[in-house]
């Protein structure tokens, strides 16, 4: 039977006061996790940044506290809370108590505030009303007024009392509500990124910073705004100097919508080794951009393709260049703002305006035009950068389709795996894979091996340096394509142009240990690094979760009457030698493919009498150091290793 519907018109209901953020916070400020506590922050401080750009105050000081409250403190005017005689109430209640009140909605007719962040207001209320407590401390007009609010709600009104000191500004001080809030522990990180983000688009004002948990103490400030930004972040690596334009004008989104101001600056050079692209409006940080970024895109592209096509820089029927091209080597930063703002939602991540979009694609296809007539060294520059970028790419996505053919497949089917030999057990856990070194090796290790769960993987001399070559090289290379399949895990790359290569995946790989067997002198030693430095390169991971290992073969085979011992090096050679009683004989290990199966079986195979040494990950950097000096591109380094620690290893190459 069919449970009755208690659904009638006393059912619908309204959120009324604080509850209308304290029970849907992500409604007001897109999550009620850390990210919108977070938001929580800017929002107040927002509003001390927006007092300082109309030119009240150059100094913004904020605290964390080691309590997870906040304190926002400015030197503007003062937010005004008395007595509003048209509203018929206190501007406290107003601002702090409701929702869609503020003084930011006459911004397109000059009366207050023409480019601030603050629009909608909501994010005063919205704040007070997310927060366990919140202080408020207001001087102007010679007065200081003080407030208190407790879960949304106000406590004890408003205290008005006069102040003779002529310093004006506002101090808050907050905790985020875990009420509220599934997390309020606002990392230090945060208040970095965002203070340093905004003194590089308020040229001149000054955020100081204090970390009550860690005692860090941090000012920042770019003077001369966005201008230093891109002079620090690109150095003397830069392809061109750092280029900065600015503009003011006029618009309408539509013919029946209002005019609005709109001016911007923007900074840009091109560098290739670094990129950065940032998008700000009315000082908010534009994560998603919108219409800047829409221009930029349209803008540059359209220049750079008009300059290498009238240049004639493309190849005979090459595909012109995209926007990916250009980003790959470029830094910019445009720095907007606007009386009429078209935010996509209240976290302001976007901005949707038409005519910013229109604008801005016009005056950077113009400015752009001129700037490669009066600087054609420079544009020459960026042409070849961006062709050499476009090349890179297609080249890329030709081997990422290759690659991804030549990796897939069954390796027991169809695709077989030349000379490979799998195991019966299908038990990842169990399965291990030996890597091998030559064809005459393999035989006497398929014989030597416990075929159940033992796979040999021959490799035929010396392959290639995968530290030296670049990936078209390495995936043309059937003996490393052939030991990927094998594997089964896919590549790690992380490279810019090649990042699409990256099909890793550890839970695809088909073996407990990969063991790396090779004979015990130079060329062994030679091959055995170069196998590993194959899968440094390209399947690190493997490294990291203690995956590989090296079968260590021994030096000396040392027989007294019917008992074979075998020495790994000279000191235990010493030390066998030492025990013995009687006559024996001592001869020089044969290589591994003049060894007899049994042999292979005692000495490399069998987990109850082999050796093996693990590939440790622990100095990850170090190692990376050591493969890129051995063989990398650095010959005198490389010279100048040989010439300080050669002597240590001499004796290797009587091993030969």
């Amino acid at each position: 039977m069919a449970k009755e519907q208690n659904y009638n018109n006393e059912s619908i209901t309204s959120l009324k006061g604080a509850d209308r953020v304290r029970l849907r916070p992500a409604v007001i400020f897109g999550s009620d996790g850390i990210e919108g506590c977070e938001h929580s922050v800017f929002e107040i401080l927002s509003n001390s940044i927006d007092e300082a750009r109309e030119g009240y105050g150059d100094k913004i000081e904020i605290t964390r506290h080691s309590d997870g409250s906040i304190t926002v403190k400015d030197y503007g005017r003062g937010i005004p809370v008395d007595y509003n005689q048209k509203e018929e109430k206190y501007n406290w209640e107003l601002l702090f108590c409701e929702l869609y009140a503020g003084g930011k909605y006459l911004n397109n007719t000059g009366e207050s505030y023409e480019f601030s962040l603050g629009l909608n207001g909501l994010g005063l209320c919205s704040t007070q009303y997310s927060s366990e407590y919140m202080d408020v401390t207001i001087k102007r007009d010679g007065y200081k007024y003080e407030l208190h609010f407790e879960k949304g709600e106000n406590v004890g009104g408003m205290k008005k009392t006069p102040d003779k000191n002529t310093q004006t500004g506002t101090e808050i001080h907050w905790k985020p509500d875990m009420e509220v809030f599934t997390d309020i522990n606002i990392p230090s990180e945060y208040f970095k990124t965002v203070l340093k983000r905004q003194c590089i688009v308020n040229a001149g004002l000054k955020f100081e910073f204090k970390d009550e948990e860690t005692n860090e103490e941090i000012t920042f400030c770019y003077e001369n705004g966005i201008k230093d930004y891109i002079q620090e972040i690109s150095g003397e690596r830069s392809i061109t100097d750092p280029v900065y334009y600015s503009s003011e004008t006029k618009g309408r989104d539509r013919e029946d919508k209002p005019e609005y101001k709109l001016k911007f600056e923007l900074c840009f050079c091109f560098n290739n080794e670094i990129n950065l692209t940032e998008y700000y409006h009315n000082s908010s940080y534009l994560e998603h951009g919108g219409s800047p970024d829409k221009a930029v895109k349209s803008g540059f592209l359209s220049a750079i393709d008009t300059y290498i096509k009238n240049n004639n820089l493309y190849k005979k029927d090459e595909k012109k260049i995209i926007f990916s091209d250009i980003e790959d080597s470029l830094i910019i930063i445009v720095n907007s703002f606007s009386t009429e703002t078209s935010y996509e939602n209240q976290t302001k991540k976007a901005i949707t305006n038409k005519f910013i979009q229109e604008y801005m694609t016009d005056y950077l296809k113009e400015q752009l035009a001129v700037y490669f007539i009066e600087n054609k060294a420079d544009a020459d520059k960026i042409a070849a950068q961006v062709l050499v970028n476009k090349r890179s790419r297609e080249t890329a996505e030709n081997t990422r389709i290759n690659i991804k053919k030549k990796l897939t497949g069954n390796i027991d089917m169809a695709n077989r795996v030349e000379k490979f030999v799998n195991c019966r057990t299908k038990d990842v856990s169990r399965r291990e894979l030996y890597i091998v070194e030559g064809d005459s090796a393999l035989g006497a290790c398929i014989q030597g091996r416990d075929a159940e769960f033992q796979g040999i993987m021959p490799i035929r001399g010396k392959i290639l340096n995968c530290l030296k070559a670049n990936y078209e090289r390495i995936f043309a290379s059937d003996i490393i394509t052939d030991l990927l399949r094998v594997l089964g895990c896919g590549v790690e790359i992380k490279t810019k142009h090649n990042k699409d290569l990256n099909s890793f995946d550890i839970e695809q790989l088909r073996w407990s240990k990969i063991i790396i067997c090779t004979d015990a002198d130079v060329d062994g030693y030679q091959i055995r690094t170069l196998v590993l430095t194959m899968l440094y390169r390209l399947v690190p991971t493997l490294i990291e979760k203690k995956k590989v290992f090296i079968a260590e073969s021994p030096l000396y085979e040392i027989t007294e009457g019917k008992k074979t011992y075998f020495a790994y090096s000279e000191k235990e050679k010493a030390n066998i030698l030492g025990k013995l009683k009687g006559k024996y004989h001592i001869q020089r290990s044969k290589g591994l493919g003049e060894n007899e199966p049994e042999m292979m079986r005692l000495t490399t195979m069998s987990p109850q009498t082999r050796r093996l040494i693990q590939v440790m990950p622990e100095d990850i950097e170090r190692t990376q150091q050591i493969f890129e000096l051995l063989l990398g591109d650095n010959l005198q380094g490389r010279k100048e290793h040989i010439k300080e620690n050669g002597y240590k290893y001499i004796d290797l190459t009587e091993l030969g």
